[in-house]
This record gives structure tokens, sequence and C-alpha cells, in this order.
């Protein structure tokens, strides 16, 4: 999941507390996330801003524990055919915030709109593991041949393209949410706006303000309303994250989903008990658009501008909260993952990497008289700035002529999408713990997500092949080889493992650190 922020100016006095009266006897959040969401909508959300309000709106047939594992959600139970291609769900008497039950045919209906073309959604990819996926998304069959079938309304039967022991990880996913079909049916995609939404999850939309706040409260036909909490929630976007670090301090927020990371030891002094720092699932990386920057179609250029950058410093002295210099794409510490591959150069020293990256950047036809020129685009908060502009020194000295281009979060991450970049800078935070989260967006068929358009039939061929494979040790090793062709190919630039970072409220009860970074608000409380 794609993480993106960006730096705006916060109104405000910054003397008074400008914290929203809660209705007595309710037990209310103030929640700091990244940035303005771009939708709402399960089917066609992005962001892991979006994906935070998403989940506490709505619910999949698995959803998260507080520590992010699987557990039953709207499903109860399920079982799987001896070849693991047919999964067979029990649904719960569930029912969506307008009263209406949740059926085995708001699932369907919900896996057919995220693989319809006209939705345009990022994630479809994801969704290809349902048998004739790939093809219902790029209109090669209809929806009905979908591997997913309503055998009445409580049982759901999806059929599988290949094995995937997986699959209850992958189905806490907002992309296999159900979507409310009375509803879209009647209002198209309009469905999302407030007096329109309608949830099946703890909560329920009920106000969404540009540039300020979404607003959402407990959803009394939730089948476990009793056990939530909270009464309301609003969400701020808070991409300045020094000043979300005041408003933290003065009582306004009771959690921000980031901080600033080179503030960390002072957090841990001018609010002890608010810094929460976890080891995550995520890698933030460089992306090489080879599709249209001629010079990064040159393996030796993507070799020199990878290798010449500092890991080392931009870990140890510019972020210092605990991230880990990358040398690999899928972090070590995925399930699944068999450690050893990295990329060829990493156990040189800097010195000598730099001067082989000059001599690569020569061989490529780029000298001193004619250096090669290019562009960083990158989210302009305080954190991508600093890493970006430590990325451009270390190029700056390998020779390369090396801008720098600042936008909004959701802009940026457009802009990728769009491919209208040279270099772009972002993070990936698993969406289920495996590593296929992070190798499938280097797929060919992956689309979108796959910024750099890197594209090897032989990687491809690895990661059918893993699909196919049973035995978890050499479905490792599959996924393992495939990597290493992708990072002797630079198919990206690996820079760090990434830390969860957060500031939360000791008042806040619930909240748990985990490695994939999902903190769902039916587990938390406010005491006092």
């Amino acid at each position: 999941m794609a993480l993106a922020a960006a730096a705006v100016a916060l109104a405000g006095c910054q003397g008074k507390v400008q914290r929203p009266a809660c209705p007595a006897g309710q037990t209310c959040l103030e929640y700091g996330i990244e940035i303005e969401p771009l939708t709402l909508d399960p089917q066609k959300a992005n962001l892991l801003s979006e994906s935070r309000v998403i989940g506490d709106l709505m619910m999949g047939l698995t959803t998260e524990t507080p520590d992010a594992t699987p557990s039953p959600g709207m499903a109860t139970s399920w079982a799987t055919s001896p070849d693991g291609l047919t999964w067979t769900f029990q649904l719960r008497e569930a029912k969506w915030s307008d009263g209406r039950p949740v059926t085995a045919d708001d699932f369907v209906f919900g896996f057919r709109r995220v693989l319809a073309p006209e939705t345009a959604s990022i994630y479809a990819y994801m969704v290809y593991i349902l048998k004739n996926g790939q093809a219902v998304n790029e209109g090669k069959a209809g929806p009905e041949t979908l591997g997913a079938r309503a055998l009445g309304p409580r049982t759901l039967e999806l059929t599988l393209e290949h094995p995937a022991p997986y699959l209850p990880q992958l189905l806490m996913h907002q992309s296999f949410y159900p979507a409310p079909k009375h509803v879209v049916e009647k209002h198209g995609d309009a469905w999302v706006q407030p007096g329109k939404y309608v949830s099946n999850g703890a909560f329920q939309l009920v106000s969404w303000r540009l540039g300020d706040r979404i607003q959402a409260v407990k959803n009394p036909h939730f089948f476990e309303a009793d056990k939530v909490c909270l009464d309301r929630i609003n969400y701020y976007p808070t991409p300045d994250a020094v000043a979300a670090e005041r408003r933290i301090e003065r009582g306004e927020l009771d959690i921000n989903t980031s901080f600033q990371s080179n503030r960390f030891e002072r957090l841990q002094k001018t609010l002890p008990g608010y810094a929460r720092t976890h080891v995550a699932l995520a890698t933030s990386y460089l992306s090489f658009n080879t599709r249209d920057v001629a010079p990064l179609k040159d393996v030796r250029v993507r070799r020199a501008l990878s290798e010449s950058i500092d890991r080392d410093f931009i870990t140890r002295k510019l972020l210092r909260a605990g991230q880990l210099s990358a040398y690999s794409f899928v972090p070590p510490i995925t399930a699944g993952y068999a450690p050893g591959p990295k990329v060829v150069w990493a156990d040189k020293s800097l010195e000598a990497r730099q001067a082989e990256a000059r001599a690569l950047l020569a061989q490529a036809g780029y000298t001193p008289e004619r250096p090669l020129k290019i562009e960083i685009k990158t989210a302009s908060n305080t954190d991508s700035l600093l890493l970006m502009e430590a990325v451009q020194a270390d190029w700056r000295a390998i020779g390369v002529d090396v801008s720098l281009v600042q936008n909004e979060g959701a802009i940026a991450f457009a802009a990728y999408r769009e491919r209208d970049f040279q270099v772009g800078s972002m993070s990936w935070y698993a969406d289920f713990n495996d590593p296929v989260t992070f190798l499938a967006l280097m797929q060919s068929t992956t689309g979108a997500q796959n910024y750099g358009d890197y594209r090897n039939p032989a990687y491809d061929a690895l990661l059918a092949q893993a699909d196919q494979e049973p035995d978890a040790a050499r479905r490792a090793q599959i996924l393992s080889r495939a990597e290493q062709i992708m990072l002797n190919q630079e198919g990206t630039a690996p820079l760090f493992y990434q830390v969860t970072r957060a500031l939360v409220n000791p008042r806040v009860t619930g909240w748990t650190d985990n490695a994939l970074n999902f903190h769902r608000a039916r587990w938390m409380c406010v005491k006092g």
C-alpha cells in the first residue's frame, strides 16, 4: 500500500485548544491521518490514509485482530478443497448500516466491481487470484465467469487460479470488501458521498469536509456494536507532521499516524509515552521510469544511481528512528521469505561503489562535459524532502545533474500512476504478510502500481511458478530467485526498511503496534 504525505499550513490559534466537544456520555477520538483521502470507495482506494478510514467503515470476509493477524470477519468459518482451489465461506448474520442484510451477493458484486475495466482500480491485479480475474479485468471474459458465486444468501464460494494458503490474510484487504449492491446500483459511483454511504463495519460515515475532517459514528447495526467503545471519530488530514505534533501536545489530537523521523529522540523527552515505533513490513525505495526516460532504460545508469546512495547515512544520521538500510526489496522479516537476495554491489564500501558508479556512467556516455540530467519527483513532506536532498547530494558526487520537484502527496502519486516522473520516491507497506505483496509490484501485468514499468518474462514466469508450488520452502526459494533477477537488473532502488511511527496519547487503549501498521478503531477506547 502506497504511503503519501505533503506539507500544508494548518490554521488555528497556537494558544487555544481546537478540539470539538464530545457529547455527554459519549467517547470520542480525534485521529490524525497522513493526508486527505481521495476516495472512501474500497474498490478504488490506494493510499494508506484511505485504508485507515475505510477499514473502520467496512469489513471483509476476514478482518484484523489488534495485532493485525487475520480472524473471522463477515465470514464465521470456511472450508478448502483438497487441491486448495475452492474455498467455501459461511457468512454471519450481519447488516449494512441502513439495516439491509449483508449477503454473499454483495461480495460477488464487489469483486466484479473492482475488476470491471470501467472501475479502473489500481488494485485490480490483487483480485486476479480469483479464477478468470485477469480476463474479466482485461475485458476478455464476462463478469459471470469470475470464480466467485453466491450459493445462498450466506454461503460464498471462491474458486482460485492457484492455491493460496495466505488467502485469509489477503481477504482482509479493502479490494476484497463487499459493496452494497442495492446502494451502488441506485447511486453509481456517488454512493460514497455522506448521506449515501452504507457500511458494514463498526462505524458509519456522517460527514466529510475537505481540508478539515471526516466524521464517523458507531454503526448500531454492526454485529458487535455492544463491544465497540468509541461513539465518534474525527479523522483529520495532518500532512505537516510537526504541526500535528503540536496538536497532539495541546490535546487537540489523540492519535497521529506519523511523526517526523529525526524528532524521535526529542519526542521521547517532550512527550514521554506517546511516540510509538515498530519494525514495519515496508520498504522505502526509488522507482525508475523505464518506459519513458531513455537514460533509465540502461541498467548501467540505474546501477550507478542506486549504488552511489549512502544508505547508512540516511538511516543512522538523517532519519534516526530505527530504519535499516535496504539492499533487497522484500523486508527480511516477511513471512515465507527466504533471505539471501541482494543487489550485487551490497558488500562494497561506499567509496568503491561511487567509483564504480562514475565508471558505469562513463560507459553509458555520461561525462563531466556531458552529465546525466535527471529529475526526482517527491511528496513535499519534511522526511521525504530530507531524504531526497541526501540522494541528490550523493548523485551530484558522481557527476549527475539532478533536480528535485515537490508535489502534494496525492498529486505526486497521481503523477507516478500516469508515469509523469523520471525518478519517484515512495514507500510500500505490505498489504499482507507474504513476499508476493512486494514482488507482485514488479510483474508486467500489475499495471499502475508497477510505477517504473519493470518488465521481465523470466521474472513473471518465476512468480507464476511460485503460485503453483504447494511446498512452502520451495515456493520461498522460487520467489527468492525472482527477486534476485529483478535486483540484478536494478528494477528498483531499495533505500531502507521502514518502521511504523505514531504519536498515541497514553489515554488511548487498544492501539497495538504491529508490522503491518493496521490499527482498527473498533479495538480502541479513550480513558477519562
